[in-house]
């Protein structure tokens, strides 16, 4: 009964620091797998997607395996867009790599992100409310939030479902670059749950 009534104060405290539409995204600094110490507002001025990430979950998979996400990375940092691949497993935890390990796993993927973080206090998960991978935010140029959700409308693992999927990033991303306000700017995103120490 405790356990139980620690984890549903776990779940609301995660879901009340979520970040909100339209409110300046807070700022973070994490180290990437080659141990660079790596800031939001290093990229003051710039669009920057958020993407949650966790190797292991299948609804990642999907995305990674098909070559989907690794499309929408390329397609995005060539129009100048940012792109930080943030992985929230604590260790001893599903998905977690030390940075050798995640060094790995981004060549092994061709991941095509600007940086891939590691967050194994889960503190900037949390500050964001991220809960499950992937879990998708977009910031503009002024740093403000201007996307939070799923990566699309096909909440399955499915990778033949991708075709065709309305994807909501891609859609804000276009918006944003066009200097237009994004039409779905919230949705229900969908995935494993972030793998949080506690």
């Amino acid at each position: 009964m405790k356990k139980a009534l620690f984890l549903l104060l776990a779940a609301v405290t995660i879901a009340q620091a979520d970040v909100q539409i339209g409110q300046p995204a807070p700022d973070f600094s994490l180290t990437d797998c080659s141990g660079k110490k790596v800031s939001l507002s290093d990229f003051k001025g710039k669009v920057v997607v958020l993407e949650w990430v966790n190797h292991n979950c299948p609804f990642v998979a999907k995305h990674y395996g098909s070559g989907n996400m690794q499309k929408l990375q390329a397609d995005a940092t060539a129009k100048g867009v940012t792109w930080l691949s943030i992985c929230s497993s604590a260790p001893g935890k599903q998905g977690h790599a030390a940075a050798a390990g995640a060094l790995k796993k981004c060549t092994e993927t061709q991941s095509a992100a600007t940086a891939y973080l590691l967050d194994e206090t889960g503190e900037v998960g949390k500050t964001y409310g991220a809960k499950v991978t992937p879990e998708m935010y977009v910031i503009d140029a002024k740093g403000v939030l201007v996307y939070h959700g799923a990566i699309d409308d096909k909440k399955s693992t499915n990778p033949g479902d991708i075709a065709g999927a309305k994807n909501y990033v891609a859609a804000a991303l276009d918006e944003v670059l066009a200097g237009k306000p994004v039409s779905t700017a919230k949705t229900d995103p969908y995935g494993c749950s972030v793998k949080y120490a506690n």
